[in-house]
């Protein structure tokens, strides 16, 4: 994983279902990633669009917030 605007990101390949990659971005708080989306340029959105050609279906996305344990 590497740092870039979000506090990490990183691209994982899921072994079991190999045409199945995770790509993860872990930001400070929710309000950072509202930010992010404001933040994108147009380069940004053509690149996303060039992307998504190449896919057979878009992809899913899931948002995860971290839980605390209670110990």
């Amino acid at each position: 994983m590497q740092s870039v605007g979000a506090a990490w990101w990183g691209i994982f390949h899921d072994t079991q279902e190999g045409d199945r990659y995770l790509e993860i971005f872990l930001v400070s708080s929710w309000a950072e990633h509202l930010r992010q989306h404001e933040r994108q340029t147009q380069f940004d959105r053509k690149i996303e669009q060039r992307l998504r050609s190449y896919l057979l279906s878009d992809p899913e996305v899931r948002h995860l917030i971290y839980a605390h344990s209670r110990e």
